[in-house]
């Protein structure tokens, strides 16, 4: 590839601009096209679980190009994905690497291939690959703007495995808190009940939890049910009887 090059896509702007990681990735594969206009297509492959998939694609036969190589299980898609290599196909008339994939591809109207990988040695590895009508359709790309945009598709997928971890942090702390209320909400009643300060109510309801062989806040959800002739609400402290 030369270093000849068009004014790279404005990826802040992008990021801006789109509100789901698949609309960034679904945009940023119409850019590697706009910056490589001979190419007649262009997807992002990410395997997951040892599964690769086609996530998005623009223009003509990514999908078809991707999906030959995941069947045969080898390609130059798989190969940037795996090694975390570039892998640059000139002419797959001569290709004599990945068996009868290079021939597929002639016969789909494909002569030439770029793949680059995106997040590489992570467990959402991937390669965004464009195909070229022509031999060296590539020749007139700046690599430099390619090589950008699957650095930030590779931010773009870090920053969504951090929020999606975020996110079940989350949920596990709510979790958490949801059984904490129901605890300190029958505290407060064995305290009333009892005159006893919240550290001796607390064991009694530890004795009781361990005695009947149940977890502590499905003991603290029945007494507080009994008492109230429905579940606590979650949040609300229920006052103690006096």
């Amino acid at each position: 590839m030369s270093d000849k090059t068009s004014r790279p896509p404005d990826m802040t702007s992008l990021l801006l601009e789109t509100d789901s990681l698949e609309r960034f990735l679904q945009a940023l594969v119409e850019n590697a096209l706009a910056t490589a206009p001979a190419a007649h297509g262009a997807g992002l492959t990410l395997e997951r679980q040892h599964r690769p998939t086609t996530v998005v694609s623009a223009g003509t036969g990514a999908p078809d190009l991707d999906e030959a190589q995941y069947g045969q299980d080898d390609g130059p898609c798989l190969r940037a994905l795996r090694t975390g290599q570039e892998i640059i196909v000139e002419d797959m008339l001569g290709e004599e690497r990945w068996g009868p994939y290079p021939a597929y591809a002639v016969a789909c109207g494909t002569r030439s291939s770029v793949s680059l990988p995106v997040a590489p040695g992570t467990h959402t590895a991937g390669a965004l690959n464009l195909y070229f009508a022509e031999a060296a359709g590539f020749s007139d790309v700046g690599p430099h703007d390619l090589r950008t945009l699957a650095a930030e598709a590779t931010g773009a997928i870090a920053l969504a495995q951090r929020l999606a971890d975020a996110e079940a942090y989350a949920t596990d702390l709510q979790r958490v808190m949801r059984s904490r209320s129901a605890i300190d909400q029958a505290i407060g009643v064995i305290m009333a009940q009892q005159r006893c300060s919240a550290e001796d109510a607390f064991d009694l309801l530890r004795k009781a939890s361990q005695h009947r062989n149940v977890k502590m806040r499905d003991l603290c959800v029945e007494l507080l049910t009994n008492i109230a002739g429905k579940p606590p609400s979650e949040g609300t402290a229920l006052p103690p009887r006096p």
